[in-house]
């Protein structure tokens, strides 16, 4: 028990608490971490809001969120006392990766009626819908959190500075995911656009393991984000338009 002790036994000193908490200079350190929580959680955030569409209900998505909100900072105290440790789980990466890929194939395999219709009364292994997207949800934040915890030790060894920030960080980025869920609703090219990136954070996740080290920028993934969606308003715009002209004519 003395390595859980050495492990967690500095979330629960309430003097350092207090030091962080009174310090003006640590709090600069968190504002730091949120930031960069935010940067690297924008592709967590796709992911979210995508999983989320395959519920029937928007107080359902909503309250998916919400559960994967907290077992998100459950796990995040939970892994960032063993973080000194966490390089050697990069294989939590590839499974990552190959599990996102799964996601896209499965979204441009199924039909529309599948899609849409069926998945309102869906259980698989006796697990309910609900349940299941609440399970990927945590299942992707466990996967996301080995960056920005890697990120967030490399600038403070202090946990409990870490956690504030991570708190934080992941409160901002679900309300990232619930934007991008509205909008999904009022633009549904948004959805398969999102499928789309999510095969590229795959690639992106499975590119960062140590074998092959390759890591694409957040600054050039942001662009990407923002590329993606201006051609997919574009293309949303084109189509409404067309619509629009069509119906006009069969009216005329």
């Amino acid at each position: 028990m003395d390595w859980v002790s050495n492990l967690y036994g500095p979330f629960f000193d309430l003097h350092n608490w207090s030091t962080v908490i009174e310090s003006g200079s640590d709090w600069l350190i968190i504002l730091s971490l949120v930031t960069i929580e935010c940067l690297l959680s924008v592709d967590n955030a796709v992911v979210l809001a995508a999983q989320t569409q395959a519920l029937p209900t928007k107080s359902q998505r909503e309250k998916s969120l919400f559960y994967g909100l907290w077992g998100a900072y459950l796990f995040r105290f939970l892994i960032i006392g063993v973080g000194t440790y966490l390089i050697h789980f990069w294989e939590i990466k590839v499974i990552g990766s190959l599990y996102l890929m799964y996601l896209v194939f499965k979204f441009f395999t199924k039909t529309k009626v599948v899609h849409t219709k069926k998945l309102a009364n869906e259980k698989k292994h006796g697990i309910s819908l609900f349940w299941s997207v609440v399970i990927q949800i945590e299942f992707m934040d466990v996967v996301f959190s080995v960056d920005s915890v890697l990120a967030s030790l490399a600038i403070s060894p202090n946990p409990v500075i870490v956690l504030i920030g991570g708190m934080i960080g992941i409160l901002a980025m679900r309300g990232v995911a619930e934007v991008i869920m509205k909008l999904m609703g009022v633009i549904p090219e948004l959805q398969p656009m999102a499928y789309i990136l999510i095969g590229i954070i795959a690639l992106k996740l499975f590119l960062s393991i140590p074998l092959i080290d390759i890591e694409i920028p957040a600054p050039l993934f942001g662009l990407i984000v923002i590329a993606a969606v201006i051609i997919t308003l574009i293309i949303h715009y084109v189509r409404k338009n067309r619509g629009t002209s069509d119906e006009r004519s069969d009216n005329s």
